[in-house]
């Protein structure tokens, strides 16, 4: 038994247990990147999660939906590798904040996404795996037995077939191991912002790159994409202009206060349907959620094993490895998204992206002529 609240257009916001489930469908992937970024860099775990409990709420009653609100996993991936600096991927997630706000206010998504086919979309999306993947595994080495616990906790989420919640297991389990160190929970004020991490000093010719990586994924999956499935799966009519707005906005506001590049995301949007969610509500709790482990969970995310994050982050690059690969409507685009993900990989993901989208008009132009 739950509460139901009315709300705009005659829509209701609701608490029931679904919603709480479908709660869980967004901070699959959220919770563990946005840990392993806070553990492996000087960011804030508490300022970034208040980010997200904040516009998880916003744009969740804005919509009227289960919008999902991720990090931009491009981005993240490249701090975690450690290709681009703490720094340098706040001040690419600013830029595209502009790039974003100026394509949906003027309302020209579309004429970009001509130029950046489904292959390329999931080429980067392939490549970010793969350096997820690289980077996971030689977290993990760090520590074998603690690697392989995790590894042994994801094999059973595997078996009792709950793969999709294998990565949020093995995380609730370094939890734990990491609060029995700590040994105790401490409310702890976020500070305003990360002091020193966000500059225009920062800019470089690294900061370009990983902003073009990020882009491909940006508009073929938090806009393109989010904007399809909330009109199949909650009926509501969001165009992906208006995603690539507030992305944008939220973005200008967060980062330079401390918060982690943003956006929205058709796999987020899917999984709270999947689990349940059907309101704004879901966002809600969530954005509840975010907040509390921010205010009481400080001094575990500092604890936490960085071997247990490598086989997370590992799982992560998979289960995007798989989402790339099987994704596509054609199957003649594989060659060209395995050799944009490869590239990503062994030089990096912007001249990758550049590259792809070369090859992309290049293989369509018979096709259009």
């Amino acid at each position: 038994m739950g509460v139901s609240f009315p709300y705009g257009d005659e829509l209701a916001v609701d608490f029931e247990w679904h919603e709480f489930t479908g709660a869980v469908g967004d901070s699959v992937t959220v919770l563990p990147i946005v840990v392993a970024v806070a553990r492996l860099t000087d960011l804030s775990l508490a300022v970034v999660l208040v980010w997200f409990g904040v516009f998880q709420v916003v744009w969740g009653l804005y919509y009227a939906a289960p919008l999902s609100v991720e990090p931009m996993k491009a981005l993240a991936a490249l701090v975690l590798a450690e290709t681009v600096t703490a720094g340098e991927a706040l001040l690419a997630g600013f830029g595209l904040g502009v790039v974003l706000l100026a394509i949906g206010r003027t309302r020209s998504l579309g004429r970009v996404s001509r130029y950046i086919g489904a292959p390329v979309v999931r080429g980067v999306q392939f490549g970010v795996a793969l350096v997820l993947l690289s980077t996971g595994l030689e977290l993990g080495a760090g520590d074998l037995p603690l690697a392989g616990l995790a590894v042994a906790v994801a094999a059973v989420a595997l078996l009792t077939r709950r793969s999709n919640v294998s990565a949020l297991a093995v995380l609730a389990v370094g939890g734990a191991v990491a609060f029995s160190d700590v040994g105790h929970l401490s409310l702890a004020v976020p500070p305003v912002r990360d002091a020193g991490l966000f500059s225009f000093g920062n800019l470089s010719f690294a900061v370009v790159e990983a902003a073009v990586a990020q882009l491909a994924m940006t508009v073929g999956n938090a806009a393109l994409a989010t904007s399809v499935l909330l009109a199949d799966y909650f009926d509501r009519d969001v165009s992906a202009d208006e995603l690539a707005t507030s992305m944008g906005a939220m973005n200008l506001l967060a980062v330079p206060l401390g918060g982690f590049p943003m956006c929205h995301g058709s796999g987020g949007v899917a999984g709270k349907y999947a689990f349940g969610a059907r309101t704004a509500g879901a966002n809600v709790i969530l954005g509840v959620g975010y907040v509390v482990v921010a205010l009481f969970a400080a001094d575990v995310v500092a604890a936490y094993p960085v071997a247990m994050l490598g086989v997370i982050l590992a799982i992560i690059g998979l289960q995007l490895a798989r989402t790339s690969l099987t994704s596509l409507s054609r199957a003649d685009g594989y060659p060209l998204v395995v050799a944009i993900g490869v590239v990503g990989v062994a030089v990096n993901l912007g001249v990758a992206f550049v590259g792809g989208v070369a090859a992309w008009l290049v293989w369509e132009r018979p096709s259009r002529t």
